[in-house]
């Protein structure tokens, strides 16, 4: 039902701009896989492990799009679950592998948000709602493809600015998931903890 690995680094070779481009987006989406897999491992849950493991591979896709010239588009990379969402349909992915795209961007996207904030997006709700959703959200939010890797309280203490609710919703997810060891990432793959 799900593409292999190979499958899925094709079509990040088939969107990436170029060598750079891939690097970063496919290493950050195979350390989220592995976040959210320790973490589907230290709480022992039932869950599609195999859209997981897809949906991490696969959702930040949307983000080779914001890559033009050699220049990141940093002022629309809000939109890059949305366009993940587009690039997924159009390859026929499933919709609970594209629904994980468009629903991992900061710790959900509500209709008001865009509303007030003006942001760059269709009108519309962008939240995790099933498990393999929140988990791969969650485990996003453990590594940046600057490259680093976040601590609970960094990332806690970023969420905040958007809100308490935004600080909240990360907190109830360290509840219902646990916290990785991020200790053990860093020495893999040789990116700092910040």
């Amino acid at each position: 039902m799900y593409p292999s690995q190979d499958d899925i680094r094709r079509l990040h070779r088939k969107y990436a701009p170029d060598d750079i481009a891939f690097d970063i987006v496919y290493t950050h989406s195979a350390i989220v896989r592995d976040i959210a897999f320790e973490l589907i491992r230290i709480n022992d849950v039932e869950m599609n492990v195999a859209l997981v493991e897809t949906g991490a591979l696969l959702h930040d896709i949307g983000t080779y799009s914001l890559y033009a010239d050699g220049k990141f588009d940093r002022k629309n990379y809000i939109s890059h679950g949305i366009r993940g969402y587009k690039i997924l349909r159009e390859e026929n992915y499933p919709e609970e592998v594209c629904r994980i795209a468009s629903n991992h961007t900061g710790m959900g996207i509500t209709k008001q948000m865009i509303i007030e904030q003006s942001l760059p997006l269709p009108v519309g709700d962008y939240m995790a709602g099933t498990i393999e959703e929140r988990l791969v959200m969650y485990a996003d939010k453990f590594h940046s493809k600057t490259p680093k890797f976040n601590t609970f309280e960094s990332y806690l203490a970023f969420s905040e600015q958007f809100g308490p609710e935004v600080g909240n919703r990360f907190k109830s997810l360290r509840d219902e998931f646990g916290l990785p060891n991020l200790a053990v990432f860093s020495k893999k793959y040789g990116h700092p903890v910040v």
